[in-house]
């Protein structure tokens, strides 16, 4: 496995392995060492739980441990467009930062949000392809402009660890929110569930699709898996017979980087905040969320302090999942002589 984009590139069955060897973990198997060699974090953005079992995953593997932090007092600004005439903010490239990082350990991960400015750019995922284009080594990606991918991973744990049947009703829920947000989780969330082959339901206010793109990308996992597809904004439909809601609040991609449009546009939906209300009228569903989460904004507290939710456990499934992901990389990094040079195309969403 060299590094990891998005869960989508990924067949069922390698994530079923991942998945079943992240449980393995969290049950206490002992996980594989790779001493000697490096793991190099970089986060350009705030992090709690992706920094921490990170963290943790590269102790129990026996990992030398490099992290950086972007920003003020951190790594450089880094520009990533080719033919830029650098004489503002970012002080270096990305064609020598990646290399240069790529040298000094064995897998690079990276955590770099969408900047909700502009959408063709958010949707090319500059920082992130332009390290796995330059780095010359396995990139895992730490949540990008596009994708979350060790999220999903954990999320599928969670429900294979609660039960959760493969052809259960899955209801991914938009909520309000005082800003807008990034699509990475939403996109990799109904990844993840359609590729499981899950009854995926999409449910969200009107103006607030994902990009065609990932529809289509879902729709076709989800015909290769056994599973299902659908959007709407039917709530009480979307949530009969439910097993698992999913709630997570993201931008409009019609007023993307227009924030009074996009403030006007959700200033009458503040009702979509998952409450008892909502999970009554489901079959007896687990409740996720991604975390951080504003209680009573995205979801009452009645939800997340009762019955329903299972996000501390789901919260700690990423060190697991993320742990088998690691040693899954290091182990194929045995196999195969470490090439300098892994120059490659983009993977782009098209605007």
């Amino acid at each position: 496995m060299n590094g990891l984009y998005h869960l989508g590139e990924r067949s069922a069955r390698e994530v079923e392995a991942l998945v079943a060897r992240a449980l393995e973990l969290r049950s206490g198997a002992a996980p594989r060492r790779f001493d000697g060699k490096a793991l190099g974090l970089l986060f350009f953005n705030p992090s709690l739980r992706t920094q921490a079992s990170f963290q943790r995953a590269a102790g129990k593997l026996g990992l030398d441990l490099v992290q950086l932090q972007g920003g003020a007092g951190g790594v450089w600004g880094i520009e990533c467009e080719d033919g830029a005439v650098m004489d503002g903010a970012n002080a270096e490239h990305v064609r020598e930062a990646a290399p240069v990082l790529g040298r000094f350990v064995d897998v690079l991960c990276i955590r770099a949000f969408a900047g909700i400015k502009s959408l063709e750019s958010d949707l090319r995922d500059p920082l992130l392809n332009g390290f796995r284009r330059f780095a010359g080594v396995p990139v895992v990606n730490m949540e990008s402009a596009l994708w979350h991918p060790c999220q999903a991973l954990a999320d599928w744990a969670t429900l294979d660890q609660y039960g959760i049947p493969q052809r259960a009703k899955f209801v991914l829920t938009w909520a309000w929110h005082p800003k807008p947000l990034p699509q990475a989780v939403p996109n990799s969330t109904l990844t993840m569930a359609a590729q499981r082959g899950m009854e995926v339901v999409l449910l969200r206010p009107r103006g607030y699709d994902l990009h065609p793109t990932v529809i289509e990308n879902a729709r076709s996992l989800a015909a290769r898996s056994g599973g299902s597809l659908t959007i709407t904004d039917d709530r009480a439909s979307a949530l009969a017979g439910a097993s698992a809601v999913y709630a997570k609040s993201w931008a409009s991609l019609d007023t993307w980087g227009d924030l009074e449009a996009e403030t006007q546009q959700r200033a009458p939906l503040r009702d979509w905040c998952v409450s008892a209300e909502w999970m009554r009228q489901t079959s007896h569903a687990r409740f996720l969320h991604c975390l951080p989460v504003r209680r009573n904004v995205v979801v009452r507290d009645e939800v997340l302090d009762g019955p329903w939710s299972v996000v501390v456990d789901q919260a700690e499934n990423r060190l697991h999942a993320q742990t088998a992901l690691l040693e899954t990389v290091f182990t194929a990094l045995e196999r195969t002589p470490r090439v300098r040079s892994q120059a490659r195309p983009s993977l782009e969403i098209q605007p």
